[in-house]
C-alpha cells in the first residue's frame, strides 16, 4: 500500500521543529519540552500506520452461470485496524445486495450479492482500499488485484425445430436422410426379396396384392452444422447492437442442433479471424460458447475471408448458417464464395434498421434511403446466388425468422442424401 501524510501530520512536525529549533536557539530547556508532545503524536502514528497493511481474498461462489442469474462474491480481509474497501464492477454486473464502498475492523469478511445482467467475460475482484492510523496522521491507499474469472452465458431462446440439411454424414444421428435403410420415418414399399426381416413386412398390403410386401425406411443421420458470424461491422445503441444478437442466435443454433447429436462449428469473418472445428456433445456447447462470449467486432479493412479458413472447418455436405447484419460488402461476398464452391448456404440477416436513424437533413434521408436499396440488392444477389435469407428484427422472435428461411429453401429432386 502507498502511504501519505495527511495535513495533521505536516502541522505536527512543523510544531515541533519549530519548538526545537526555538530552544537551540534561545538555549532553553523548557522549549524542548513543549515540542515532545508533538514528537511523539509524529512518532506514534508512524508506529500505528503499520495496522494498515491488510491482506485480501476474493472468492466466487459460480464460475460459470446465465445471462439474469446472481452470484455470490465473497471478500476476506485479514490484518488489523479500521479501513474503507471498495470493488468496483465491471459494465454488466450490477451489486443487488451488500454494501460497496464498505467501512471494515479488520479481520473481516463481507458477501456482495451480484446480479449479471449481460453475457460476457468478466473478471471481478479488484479491491481499493483506504485507510488511515487512528490519530489521523498516516494515510495508506492502495490496490489489489484478486480478480477470479467469470463467465456468463447469453440467455438463448429455445428452438422447437431449426433448418433442416440437403444433405446428411454417414454417422446416426436425428435427421432423417434421404436415401434409404435402417430407420423409423416410413419411405416407400416394394416386393419382398429373400433376406428381408420378417416384421419388416406390410401385411395390408400384402393382403391386397397377394404377395409379401415390405417396407422401407428412411435413415436417421447426423449433419455438420457451421455458423458463419460476419463481424467485419456492426450497428449497435446503448447496451445492444447487431453483435450481441449474433452472439444469441448462434448460441440458440449450436445448442439445438448439438441436442440433435450433430456437430457443430463456428467460424468468423471479419477484422479477426476465429474458428472452432465441428464437434459434439456437451464439451463443444461450451467451447463455442466460450468462444462467442470473447468475440469482439474489430474494424479492419483487411480481407479475411472463409478462403483463408482451415479445410477441416467445412467439411464436405456441410450446412453452413450465416449470421451477418448485411453492413459490410465483404461479408456477403464470403457466403457468395461458400455457396460458389457447392456448400449448402443459408443466411440469417441480423436487421440493423434500429439502431440507424435516417437522419433530419434531406440529404441524410437520401443516404439512407439509398442504404436500404443497397442492402435490398445484396438479398437479391444472395438469394438469385441459391442462398435463402430471412430478416430477424424486433418485430418477431429468431424462431419466426429460421421459419422463413425454410420456406424459402430449394431442395432440387434427386440431390444425394
Amino acid at each position: 500500500m502507498k502511504r501519505s501524510a495527511t495535513p495533521k501530520l505536516g502541522a505536527y512536525a512543523g510544531l515541533a521543529a519549530l519548538g526545537l529549533l526555538a530552544a537551540l536557539a534561545l538555549r532553553r530547556a523548557e522549549l524542548v519540552a513543549a515540542a515532545a508532545p508533538f514528537l511523539l503524536v509524529v512518532g506514534a502514528g508512524l508506529v500505528l500506520s503499520e495496522e494498515t497493511a491488510p491482506e485480501f481474498s476474493v472468492e466466487l461462489d459460480r464460475e460459470r452461470v446465465l445471462e439474469g442469474e446472481e452470484v455470490e462474491l465473497t471478500l476476506r480481509a485479514e490484518g488489523r485496524g479500521r479501513m474503507e474497501v471498495l470493488m468496483p464492477l465491471p459494465d454488466g454486473l450490477e451489486l443487488v445486495g451488500g454494501e460497496n464502498p464498505v467501512e471494515l475492523r479488520l479481520p473481516a469478511e463481507r458477501r456482495l450479492r451480484v446480479r449479471c445482467v449481460r453475457w460476457g467475460a468478466y473478471r471481478p475482484g479488484i479491491v481499493f482500499v483506504r485507510a488511515g492510523d487512528r490519530l489521523g496522521v498516516i494515510r495508506a491507499e492502495g490496490r489489489f488485484d484478486r480478480s477470479l474469472p467469470l463467465r456468463v452465458y447469453p440467455a438463448a431462446e429455445q428452438l422447437r425445430s431449426a433448418l433442416r440439411p440437403l444433405r446428411t454424414q454417414v454417422f446416426s444421428g436425428n435427421q432423417v436422410a434421404r436415401q434409404k435403410g435402417e430407420g423409423i420415418e416410413f419411405a416407400d414399399v416394394r416386393q419382398f426379396v429373400p433376406g428381408d426381416r420378417i416384421r419388416r413386412v406390410n401385411w395390408r398390403a400384402s393382403a391386397r396384392r397377394g404377395e409379401l410386401w415390405v417396407n422401407e425406411q428412411h435413415t436417421e443421420r447426423n449433419t455438420d452444422v457451421v455458423l458463419l458470424l460476419d463481424s467485419f461491422a456492426q450497428a449497435r445503441g446503448r447496451g445492444d447492437g447487431t453483435a450481441e444478437r449474433v452472439v444469441r442466435a448462434a448460441a440458440a443454433l449450436a445448442e439445438h442442433y448439438l441436442g440433435r447429436k450433430d456437430r457443430v462449428g463456428i467460424a468468423g469473418v471479419g477484422g479477426v479471424l476465429s474458428w472452432l472445428v465441428p464437434g459434439s456433445g456437451l464439451v463443444q456447447l461450451y467451447r463455442i460458447v466460450d468462444s462467442l462470449i470473447e468475440n469482439e467486432v474489430v474494424a479492419s479493412y483487411a480481407w479475411r475471408g472463409v478462403e483463408t479458413l482451415p479445410r477441416r472447418l467445412l467439411p464436405p455436405q456441410a450446412l453452413v448458417i450465416g449470421l451477418t447484419p448485411l453492413l459490410d460488402e465483404r461479408g456477403v461476398r464470403s457466403l457468395l464464395d461458400l455457396r460458389g464452391r457447392g456448400y449448402d448456404v443459408a443466411a440469417v440477416e441480423i436487421s440493423p434498421l434500429a439502431w440507424v436513424a435516417p437522419g433530419a437533413r434531406e440529404s441524410d434521408k437520401l443516404a439512407h434511403r439509398i442504404w436500404l436499396l443497397t442492402r435490398e440488392a445484396n438479398r437479391g444477389r444472395l438469394q438469385r446466388a441459391g442462398i435463402p435469407i430471412s430478416t430477424w428484427s424486433d418485430e418477431k422472435p429468431f424462431s419466426v425468422a429460421l421459419e422463413e428461411v425454410s420456406s424459402y429453401r430449394r431442395q432440387p429432386i434427386g440431390s444425394p442424401a
